[in-house]
């Protein structure tokens, strides 16, 4: 008996060995997970820059979607933006209606890339919604600032040569239609052409 229980310590130990052994020898280097995390960035990010330039452009290779209440959408909103509100109103989110908001998302055109949006830079709205929709396999980009910092901190984002050049106000839109930006064939924003533009 003794013998039994001392090959069974002994089996556990070694096996518990093993598995730490394994585990460390497969977890990724620091270089890797560098690469996954830039990967990820360029994945899921979108630059205000670049889709300034976008919507300068008239390219239509996107939907822009506020996840605000429908109050603040109407009130004002990024110009093109069509609102799928992950809030009920201002103060209370709606994060439970999940069978509506991923209904919404997957009615949206497949051939374009959806960008999401919230409040602010740091707001976890976009997030968690992501999130949600990752897990029904619909898959949204992130605009890498909110309304906020759209609508109130232009100057912050844009290059300091654009702020006399460009104005919020010609970004912004107001009531229960996206509206549309006229084409500026002349934008100074970023260029969007190749992989590495903004």
């Amino acid at each position: 008996m003794k013998k039994l229980v001392a090959v069974i310590v002994v089996s556990i130990l070694c096996g518990g060995l093993a598995g730490y052994v394994a585990a460390d020898f497969n977890a990724p280097s620091q270089e890797e997970l560098i690469e996954e995390f830039y990967a990820v960035e360029n994945a899921v990010y979108v630059s205000p820059h670049g889709l300034r330039k976008m919507m300068d452009k008239g390219d239509e290779s996107f939907v822009l979607v506020d996840l605000r209440s429908q109050e603040e959408y109407e009130q004002e909103h990024i110009i093109g933006a069509v609102n799928i509100p992950a809030y009920k109103d201002k103060d209370h989110s709606d994060y439970g209606a999940v069978d509506r908001i991923v209904g919404a998302f997957a009615a949206l055109p497949k051939d374009k890339d959806v960008i999401v949006y919230c409040y602010s830079t740091p707001c976890m709205t976009g997030r968690k919604v992501g999130k949600m929709l990752a897990e029904h396999d619909l898959y949204v980009k992130h605009l890498g600032i909110g309304w906020n910092d759209w609508k109130y901190d232009w100057t912050a984002w844009n290059h300091a040569h654009e702020w006399a050049l460009t104005n919020a106000e010609d970004y912004v839109a107001s009531g229960v239609e996206p509206g549309k930006k006229e084409i500026t064939n002349s934008s100074t924003a970023c260029p969007i052409d190749n992989a590495f533009g903004c």
